[in-house]
């Protein structure tokens, strides 16, 4: 919100309270024709911010939209999240999983070759992330697919399967992707 409107409002709330607080409590006859044109007045202020809050939302909605439509998956809906987040690889090696380094956590079977990642548990919560949801990771070609979940520990996060391939994980290091997914 632009910070000279912020100012207006508040200023022009905190006389509206004032004016309430005095009119209200000792309020007589004779004053209530005078209050009469000072309300219209609060009020016409009032619906001018309210005017100028909604032009400016308009623009930054407009402004969203122009940005995210430079990177659209033509398999993805209409309504695109992006998120940046921290990006590690993975293999299914016991060491870097369990004792079970091709299971995924909602029993799903990892092999070599498949588009898949692992997401920390706030992605799951609060940005709606589920098994399933195909993203993409800008940089990476094609579609990756939720099919794992990482420890609690961690927060915003993704693990991308790098099959058995140690070298190609270890290049890869840790790196900040934007990640785009449809609801």
């Amino acid at each position: 919100m632009n910070i000279q409107l912020s100012l207006k409002l508040m200023i022009l709330l905190s006389f509206i309270a004032m004016n309430i607080i005095t009119n209200t409590s000792f309020a007589t006859p004779n004053r209530n024709h005078h209050n009469k044109s000072i309300n219209s007045t609060i009020r016409g202020e009032v619906a001018k911010i309210q005017r100028q809050l909604k032009k400016i939302e308009k623009k930054r909605h407009i402004a969203s939209r122009s940005r995210s439509a430079k990177f659209k998956s033509k398999s993805l809906k209409n309504h695109t999240n992006v998120l940046k987040v921290t990006a590690t690889a993975y293999t299914s090696h016991v060491a870097q999983t369990d004792s079970t380094p091709n299971i995924a956590a909602w029993g799903d079977k990892l092999r070599p070759g498949i588009k898949a990642i692992a997401v920390s548990r706030d992605l799951l919560k609060i940005y709606g992330l589920k098994h399933g949801t195909k993203v993409r990771i800008k940089g990476l070609s094609g579609e990756y697919m939720v099919l794992d979940k990482m420890n609690k520990r961690w927060r915003k996060k993704i693990d991308i399967y790098m099959g058995k391939d140690l070298k190609k994980a270890y290049k890869w290091g840790r790196r900040k992707v934007e990640l785009r997914w449809s609801l």
